[in-house]
């Protein structure tokens, strides 16, 4: 096999050693020359890992993602070297031949014969953005644990608040919840504390609050409640530093909030899961399959198998399919049309990824060109590309219902959407979604794409 590298090292990583191996091959050179030693993890013994490669005149050192323990190397090496992480899967040892002396020459191996793909690390301001957006949905998870347990909790006694209530802790509800921690039980007076829509439904909250609570019950709940006003002030001080680091991407912010279902807290998510530079994705589809919404690849003497995702980042994946959940509540948009005309073939989870797919396909759009904004196609796009088979289709939905219907079409009316910014002859398919530039040919030079037949 080819050469890629003369000279490169591998790093078998674990929480208390680091196994390295340097391969140095010379031109003519037959056999490759190596070098092994073993460092420990400690600050000191990593700045000593660096200056053993850096005597060696290493540049290119992969490492195997073991955990979190590899961050600490990978923060000491970042300067000077180019750094690659690797799937484990992608090493695995054979059985019988597993040490932490093989492991890592192997890795080296790899490497310098170019059989290794490194997985995507974004820079550090993105990679301490992303731990902060990491850590609000963590804590908002705790919050949703906490509720869950009050909702629990005034079920044992018989408050049936939850029944009337559709958020318990809402403004409404957490006075009544306070009244209730207080030693209140009179139903009347907790049920004055409605606001708003929940005004209405008085006679429903007296019912619903007429329960047994004890001392027992008070006590649990105001502890739950305090740790609920615990938890509100962490995510207050959180969200404070996100919008702290987030300001020099505050025009990428603003440009991704366009996209239906996708709201700041979502743009957010997608910066600092995404990055803003997309050369290390050259298409939308590497990002998307990265994100792990395309379909699974499983084909085998001609017949395909599951086509089940890949589990890719859960993060990303999971506020993307929420995302496509709130578009598909928008009125007049296209992705809500795309939601539905999927669902009725596919069902509505598959419907939910498949829109998640696109809005990670127009991120990358957006985030790949300065300035580039979401554009909007209505929730009557696959009419206007069809007309007449549409018109076809509701003709003969009436004709089943009975009605004679007779198609006259306008004398002034559009026959046609409007033309795209794309030229056809250059990308059809990019003219077709009416994106603003072809997103084909940002990337590479070739030729025109030819018209399809």
């Amino acid at each position: 096999m080819k050469v890629l590298y003369r000279c490169c090292a591998g790093l078998d990583i674990h929480r208390d050693s680091v196994s390295a191996c340097i391969r140095r091959r010379g031109r003519g050179q037959a056999e490759a020359t190596i070098e092994e030693q073993v460092f420990g993890t400690f600050t000191q013994e990593l700045e000593r890992l660096r200056s053993w490669l850096k005597k060696y005149k290493v540049r290119q050192v992969a490492m195997e993602s073991t955990g979190v323990y590899w961050m600490p190397v990978w923060n000491v090496l970042e300067r000077g070297f180019t750094l690659m992480l690797v799937n484990p899967a992608t090493v695995r040892a054979l059985q019988g031949q597993k040490t932490d002396r093989i492991d890592a020459r192997r890795i080296a191996e790899y490497l310098q014969y170019g059989l290794l793909r490194g997985s995507f690390i974004p820079p550090r301001p993105i990679r301490q953005l992303r731990e902060l957006t990491r850590m609000r949905v963590h804590i908002q998870q705790d919050r949703n644990r906490v509720v869950n347990r009050i909702a629990r909790l005034l079920e044992t006694v018989n408050i049936k608040l939850a029944s009337v209530a559709s958020n318990i802790v809402g403004k409404s509800g957490m006075a009544m919840l306070r009244l209730l921690a207080s030693g209140v039980g009179d139903p009347g007076q907790l049920a004055d504390q409605a606001l708003g829509h929940l005004r209405p439904k008085i006679p429903e909250l007296i019912l619903a609050l007429d329960g047994k609570p004890d001392d027992h019950f008070r006590w649990l709940l105001v502890e739950l409640l305090n740790k609920l006003d615990w938890l509100a002030e962490e995510l207050r001080r959180l969200d404070a530093q996100i919008a702290a680091s987030s300001g020099p991407y505050a025009d990428v912010l603003h440009r991704l909030a366009t996209i239906p279902g996708v709201d700041r807290t979502t743009a957010l998510i997608l910066v600092a899961e995404f990055g803003v530079d997309m050369t290390c994705f050259p298409t939308a589809g590497h990002l998307a399959s990265w994100a792990g919404l395309c379909p699974g690849n499983a084909e085998s003497a001609g017949k395909r198998f599951s086509g089940r995702t890949r589990k890719g980042d859960r993060y990303i994946r999971r506020i993307l399919v929420q995302s496509a959940w709130a578009a598909s509540h928008t009125k007049d948009c296209f992705l809500a049309t795309l939601f539905f005309r999927l669902a009725h073939r596919r069902g509505l989870k598959k419907a939910a990824v498949a829109v998640a797919h696109r809005i990670a396909v127009i991120a990358w759009c957006i985030l790949a060109e300065q300035g580039v904004e979401y554009h909007e196609r209505g929730g009557d796009h696959f009419d206007r590309r069809h007309p007449e088979r549409t018109a076809r289709k509701l003709t003969k939905r009436l004709d089943n219902l009975g009605f004679q219907v007779t198609l006259v079409r306008k004398k002034y009316a559009a026959e046609r959407p409007p033309k795209p910014t794309v030229d056809p002859l250059e990308c059809p398919r990019c003219a077709r979604w009416g994106l603003p530039r072809c997103i084909h040919l940002l990337k590479r030079k070739h030729k025109p794409i030819p018209p399809p037949q």
